[in-house]
């Protein structure tokens, strides 16, 4: 999820924490503790979003792999408590602040598999993207709720089990009828276009409102649902193989492999330009407005040698699909 929805459940789950160890919720000192390794753990994964400093190829092999790992997630928080029970003085508690920092890093993991972006959250042992297709990047209803009640904490008075132990239950309950409802939204876009193949969605701001493609042995359909209604917006046709050595040369490209290790639902086409071939790769999953704005470009001149490339998004930020 986002940065600001991370660090924002990371203050809950310190409030949750203090509900379930009294001490914290008693000792100013120890709470401080518990929030830091909370609020830490909450964002430590999205490090490496400091890979962006050497481009945006480095950035896709990066993010959301090995920091999101199984190895990553007792780590970070060994870390975190090691460095909140020394700089607060609490190694009493080093066992509880282990496990909040743990709790935090989990949840934060969690929350990305429900994303389409998605995590490799079982490195080393597969380094394939896991996703769930369940909450947009941001989801206005958990940050509400979670907004709330840290609100509600802070300024009502009340302890905080009376506040963080319903508030998580309703969380968890409101993830759990996303996934529900997102293979009834998967199984009506098999029903209404009676096509057979794979079907990826990608949830909107709007709980009711899902874009998708699905994809069969030619085509691409991208469309959307919007309660019960299933509309196809656009068909992709897969590239017949008349260009193979042209999009072949492409292929030893970096952006381009760090594309193919990401991408899902790969289309690619290769037009003659006046010097030479402009080779587009694209992710048809993040559609956008009849278009496909995630991918490579690739240019070559009539030899065939790449003369460019340029990898990234081809949107403005605050347009869907928010992954």
């Amino acid at each position: 999820m986002d940065t600001g929805s991370h660090l924002l459940f990371g203050g809950t789950l310190a409030g949750f924490a203090a509900a379930l160890y009294p001490p914290a919720a008693q000792d100013g000192t120890l709470f401080a503790a518990v929030l830091t390794v909370s609020l830490a753990g909450s964002h430590a994964p999205d490090l490496d979003t400091f890979a962006r400093l050497k481009g945006y190829t480095a950035y896709i092999r990066m993010h959301r792999g090995v920091t999101h790992s199984l190895p990553a997630l007792p780590l970070w928080p060994l870390l975190l408590s090691v460095l909140s029970a020394w700089g607060f003085g609490m190694w009493a508690h080093l066992a509880f602040l282990y496990g909040v920092g743990l709790a935090a890093v989990c949840f934060h993991v969690f929350l990305d598999w429900m994303n389409a972006y998605g995590v490799q959250c079982f490195r080393p042992f597969c380094r394939r993207w896991r996703h769930l297709d369940v909450l947009p990047l941001f989801d206005p209803f958990l940050f509400a709720l979670h907004s709330a009640g840290l609100l509600l904490w802070m300024l009502g008075g009340i302890e905080a089990g009376r506040v963080f132990l319903p508030l998580y239950g309703l969380t968890f309950l409101y993830i759990g009828g996303r996934m529900l409802y997102q293979r009834r939204v998967v199984k009506r876009i098999g029903r209404e276009l009676q096509l057979s193949g794979t079907t990826h969605v990608i949830p909107g701001l709007h709980p009711l409102r899902w874009q998708f493609v699905l994809e069969t042995g030619g085509y691409f359909y991208t469309g959307v649902v919007h309660g019960a209604k299933v509309k196809v917006l656009d068909v992709y046709a897969k590239g017949s193989g008349a260009e193979g050595a042209v999009i072949e040369a492409t292929l030893a490209t970096d952006g381009v492999r760090a594309f193919l290790g990401f991408a899902q639902r790969v289309h690619v086409q290769a037009a003659a330009l006046g010097d030479g071939y402009l080779v587009q790769w694209r992710d048809v999953r993040f559609w956008h407005n009849h278009q496909l704005p995630f991918g490579v470009d690739v240019q070559l001149d009539r030899d065939l040698n790449v003369v460019s490339h340029s990898f990234g998004w081809r949107k403005k930020a605050w347009d869907p699909p928010f992954v």
